[in-house]
């Protein structure tokens, strides 16, 4: 029997990956992906996508989504105590190892380590410290697609807001930039590949700029019966 596991998603390529990975393993069952909502915008936090398009991408996985509601002014301090409490749920069901789609941020995985540990819960990163280049033309030329739905205009230029995560894209990061975006030059959305059953239709909305620095392009869900998407 396969040992039940959370995910904490993001909805972008390297939680894509990650998960893709687990749900080939005999190893692991993923039994719920865990997400973090800033309920002032009802949107994904960081990424800036609508949680209407993150239900639909649990929806097509066909895996259970939990939301963890936190305001766009929360303290670290608070933070944590919300995802402890989210967690502590799961591991109160006999569930003791959670999932990341971190790649080599060794502050992070330390944070996440040590966070876990003090619930009695362990960590699993899936594609850590694999070569982000490979990773990022391997998501490509496996089938996935995704979207740049956050740009730091610190690294990037606004107008990288709302490209598709493509060949064309990896060629045109300047220099300094890694493909995947781990340092947080970027964050993107995936609306097709092989851990869905269907595609999340969308369409690209308006750009709009934050704090001064990061740059969002709102992604708006399909209406039926209408037929233009991104291709």
């Amino acid at each position: 029997m396969r040992e039940k596991v959370i995910f904490v998603w993001s909805g972008g390529k390297d939680s894509a990956l990650a998960l893709w990975k687990l749900m080939r393993s005999k190893k692991y069952h993923v039994e719920a992906l865990l997400t973090t909502i800033t309920s002032d915008y009802d949107r994904i936090s960081m990424h800036g996508v609508r949680s209407t398009l993150l239900e639909s991408q649990a929806e097509s996985i066909g895996i259970s989504l939990k939301k963890v509601l936190i305001s766009k002014h929360i303290s670290n301090e608070e933070y944590d105590l919300k995802m402890e409490s989210a967690l502590k749920k799961f591991k109160s069901k006999g569930i003791k190892k959670v999932c990341f789609g971190d790649i080599f941020l060794e502050d992070v995985r330390r944070y996440r380590e040590e966070n876990l540990s003090g619930i009695g819960m362990d960590c699993l990163f899936p594609i850590w410290k694999k070569d982000t280049k490979k990773l990022a033309h391997f998501f490509i030329t496996s089938g996935f697609g995704a979207v740049i739905t956050c740009v730091d205009t610190k690294v990037l230029n606004a107008e990288f807001a709302g490209r598709e995560f493509d060949i064309k894209l990896l060629n045109d990061l300047p220099d300094g930039v890694d493909p995947c975006g781990e340092n947080g030059e970027f964050h993107t959305f995936v609306y097709k590949g092989s851990i869905f059953k269907k595609r999340i239709e969308l369409v690209k909305g308006g750009r709009i700029l934050r704090d001064n620095r990061f740059v969002f392009c709102d992604l708006i869900p399909l209406e039926s019966g209408k037929t233009e998407r991104i291709t």
